[in-house]
């Protein structure tokens, strides 16, 4: 059976300097394409289309040998029914933590946008996107629901963090959107390398992610360019501030949507060691994780904010770029 060929959108990106007439034609032409091409959680996913149907033994759930939890020997020697079920619970957790991800995102837009002037663009075009967020979100939760899994959310700790993360909407909002890009770039790279791998993919998640990828692209290219365009007027201690937190958010959020849940190790008994072999101490999760944030580094990079004081935390955490 051969593999649908996928299309993956790739970012709108301004050439040349990023003036006002410039950037205002983008946020226009992005606030276009919402209208145009965009898409209903409901009415364009045949859900109860009997080949989009969820069977939790179906092996194209299992993960792949280049995945770094299923190349381990532990999960190779796993019944091929629980081989499927950890690769689609670990696809429903991901769903759930992504659902959830999005409601605080979606909280912070309507806090940013609370403080713009009457007459910025950038008020159309992030209810353009709460709206498309709302529809990822019962994208999400119909997913996980229909798995069978009961997923949970973020844990009580991460909860109490969001609540500051949606007030620098409107406090920081610089920090607000290098807090979005650590959410959506990882998964957006993995979901885009999943997309591009010639492998037989469930057409439900294929779907999905069709669906999610298009309409990053621009919720990504806003949050970029934002702070291109404003990470240059902040005072130094914001900057200071910008620099410091921006690693730490990265490594959280990275990892959040890169390693199996707690309930997931619980459930099906991942040996401490299977854990440590396939995430912690493993050199290819590393670099991967490292991949997942080029796009994100570089722009921080870009905007000088990788000072030699940023690069040593970036080290600790395990996120410089190898050398080329």
């Amino acid at each position: 059976m051969s593999t649908p060929v996928t299309v993956v959108p790739e970012e709108d990106r301004i050439a040349g300097a990023l003036d006002t007439p410039a950037y205002q034609s983008l946020i226009h032409r992005l606030s276009e394409r919402s209208v145009t091409k965009h898409f209903d959680a409901y009415a364009d996913i045949a859900w109860d289309d009997p080949e989009m149907r969820i069977d939790p033994d179906d092996p194209r759930w299992a993960l792949s040998e280049d995945d770094v939890l299923g190349a381990t020997a532990w999960y190779r020697a796993q019944p091929a029914g629980v081989r499927s079920r950890i690769g689609l619970h670990m696809m429903a957790s991901f769903m759930k933590i992504g659902l959830e991800f999005e409601s605080i995102l979606k909280r912070g837009l309507l806090e940013f946008t609370a403080g713009l002037p009457n007459g910025a663009p950038e008020f159309r075009y992030a209810y353009h996107e709460i709206a498309e967020e709302t529809h990822h979100g019962m994208m999400f939760q119909e997913f996980v629901n229909r798995t069978g899994f009961d997923v949970p959310g973020l844990a009580w700790w991460h909860r109490v963090g969001a609540r500051q993360v949606i007030r620098f909407g409107r406090t920081f909002p610089e920090l607000f959107f290098v807090f979005v890009l650590g959410g959506e770039d990882p998964i957006d790279h993995v979901q885009r390398t999943a997309l591009r791998r010639d492998r037989e993919m469930h057409p439900l998640i294929r779907r999905i992610m069709q669906i999610h990828v298009t309409e990053e692209a621009r919720h990504l290219c806003f949050a970029r360019h934002y702070l291109m365009r404003n990470v240059g007027k902040l005072g130094p201690v914001r900057r200071f501030v910008l620099s410091r937190r921006a690693p730490v958010i990265l490594a959280i959020m990275s990892q959040m949507m890169m390693r199996p849940s707690g309930q997931i190790i619980r459930e099906y008994g991942i040996p401490a060691e299977v854990v440590r072999e396939a995430y912690t101490h493993n050199p290819v999760h590393r670099e991967r994780t490292r991949e997942a944030l080029t796009k994100i580094r570089g722009l921080l990079d870009d905007l000088d904010l990788i000072s030699p004081g940023a690069a040593r935390l970036w080290r600790l955490l395990g996120m410089q770029p190898s050398p080329a």
